[in-house]
């Protein structure tokens, strides 16, 4: 079964982009660790794993920057954006080798993605606090990514495993 492409590729993105901003709009009203300000599940993060799945890397791409840009468009600033763009870039080029090795499962490649989400946005945040002090937290966000790359990849397994995508 070859790629979706063409007009479809792009309808699938739009909805893929719109199911991701959903998810992300529902994350941010649950305060999930209140105790450990900033960390969320990255639910949205299902979509992504599932577009680069099942869709490829561009699309995955697509829909990763969409959902940021329509979020910080409509819930949030430009601080949050970058915030977001940093983490995403981090963590979706870290997910497009991993999988492209063929070593690691889905799991593997969500867990490894949502510790580099979380490097990205820790280089950026010590970047613009211009304090390297910021990195003390990284052990903390290092659990977290770990459970909640835990959670999405076992999520987008079932996902990928029993989503039919027309051609």
């Amino acid at each position: 079964m070859g790629k979706v492409s063409g007009n479809r590729l792009t309808a699938m993105c739009g909805v893929f982009i719109a199911l991701a901003l959903v998810l992300s709009y529902l994350e941010s009203l649950i305060p999930v660790f209140a105790a450990v300000p900033g960390v969320k599940l990255g639910v949205a993060n299902i979509v992504t794993m599932v577009a680069l799945y099942k869709l490829g890397t561009k699309p995955a791409i697509i829909v990763s920057v969409g959902r940021i840009v329509l979020a910080a468009i409509l819930f949030g600033n430009i601080s949050t954006m970058i915030y977001s763009f940093a983490g995403a870039a981090f963590s979706i080029l870290m997910m497009i080798i991993l999988k492209k090795t063929k070593i690691f499962s889905v799991v593997g490649v969500s867990v490894a993605g949502a510790i580099a989400h979380n490097i990205g946005q820790l280089a950026v945040a010590a970047i613009m606090l211009e304090n390297l002090n910021i990195m003390y937290y990284f052990p903390v966000l290092l659990i977290t990514g770990v459970v909640s790359g835990i959670a999405v990849g076992l999520i987008a397994v079932y996902i990928i495993k029993n989503i039919r995508i027309k051609q």
